[in-house]
């Protein structure tokens, strides 16, 4: 099992082909993504995500979203 609380990693994962088993908000708040990971690839996929094209439209998004809300 793979887990991690980054929505866009999570996203990532399930578009690289991994199932996700369960997803939640822990009591902090905080999200919790869930996949069946049988061959270990989370990890690999993860760190495949921060050089990704779509780490650089992620950061993007967070940027535009900053713009908005000091507007």
């Amino acid at each position: 099992m793979y887990k991690t609380s980054d929505l866009s990693i999570a996203a990532f994962l399930m578009m690289k082909g991994m199932s996700l088993t369960n997803a939640f908000r822990m009591q902090s708040g905080q999200f919790m993504f869930e996949f069946e990971d049988p061959e270990n690839k989370g990890v690999q996929f993860a760190i495949e995500f921060a050089s990704s094209e779509c780490a650089k439209y992620d950061n993007h998004v967070r940027n535009l979203k900053k713009i908005l809300y000091r507007s």
